[in-house]
């Protein structure tokens, strides 16, 4: 894990990509973390990179999509009052 400041990150970009190479490279702003650098496989990895909602919804009638949704608990549910 690297840390840079923001001022060492826009005065050596390509330092900090070498770093990010290795892993993710933390960019502070007056000493706080305010960004992180990943390479793009990483980023990818970490959000999921599955299918385009395009993509599932153009896909054949005999495709599987797997899907689970939570069940809702907890509701504060009541009649409708039509009065």
């Amino acid at each position: 894990m690297t840390t840079v400041t923001s001022r060492e990150f826009n005065q050596d970009a390509g330092r900090a990509k070498r770093a990010a190479a290795i892993g993710p490279v933390f960019i502070t702003d007056r000493g706080r973390p305010a960004h992180v650098l990943l390479r793009i496989e990483d980023y990818e990895r970490l959000v999921g990179g599955g299918a385009s909602i395009v993509d599932l919804l153009s896909a054949e009638a005999d495709d599987v999509v797997e899907f689970e949704p939570e069940r809702l608990t907890d509701l504060a549910v009541r009649p409708a009052d039509l009065r």
